[in-house]
């Protein structure tokens, strides 16, 4: 897929055959911070190569936990529920890493399959308790050997020290892009 096209149509005012300004800026004045070199860059920049590769692993693990009769949103209440002790759906939201309202719409189905039981806690009746079922317990396992399978399939062909130096690059990158840089 091409990211990069010269022949982007220019506003007013921006010379003829240059690319449209990409930072905001209208046409004339000056970008903060340094200039790109003139021309089409020799790579896709690494955060639109890290997305496209995210999106791609993401949709491909999707696949194999539907093999599994999952989906990533139940293997991680599952994976949550199963390795943590959460007491309340607002906990197993932050753990999920997902809002309280999608949470629910998530537990809901869960429900209704009988992968999890929903009761409210005695003590604060505002707050509701999550427990998974045998049926639930039962999805876990098949989920878990789906992720680890998968997990075997990203690995193959990789040593043990670049697969370590892949996770510390990893680490600088999010680092970077939180504006915490990582030496």
């Amino acid at each position: 897929m091409i990211w990069y096209d010269e022949r982007v149509a220019t506003p007013e005012g921006h010379p003829a055959g240059l690319p449209r300004p990409l930072d905001g800026q209208p046409a004339g004045q000056p970008a903060a911070g340094p200039e790109p070199p003139p021309g089409p860059p020799s790579s896709p920049p690494l955060g639109l190569h890290l997305a496209r590769a995210a999106r791609d692993i993401s949709r491909a693990f999707d696949d194999a936990l539907a093999e599994a009769g999952g989906s990533q949103p139940v293997w991680l209440v599952l994976i949550s529920l199963k390795t943590r002790r959460l007491a309340s759906q607002r906990e197993l939201a932050d753990a999920v890493g997902i809002r309280e309202a999608t949470l629910t719409h998530h537990l809901n189905a869960m429900d209704a399959s009988g992968l999890i039981t929903r009761r409210r806690d005695p003590e604060n009746r505002r707050v509701h308790l999550v427990a998974l079922t045998p049926a639930g317990e039962e999805a876990f396992f098949r989920m878990r050997t789906a992720a680890l399978a998968f997990d075997a399939r990203l690995r193959a062909g990789f040593g043990e020290e670049e697969l370590a130096e892949f996770g510390r690059a990893l680490d600088r990158l999010r680092g970077n892009a939180q504006g915490e840089a990582l030496n």
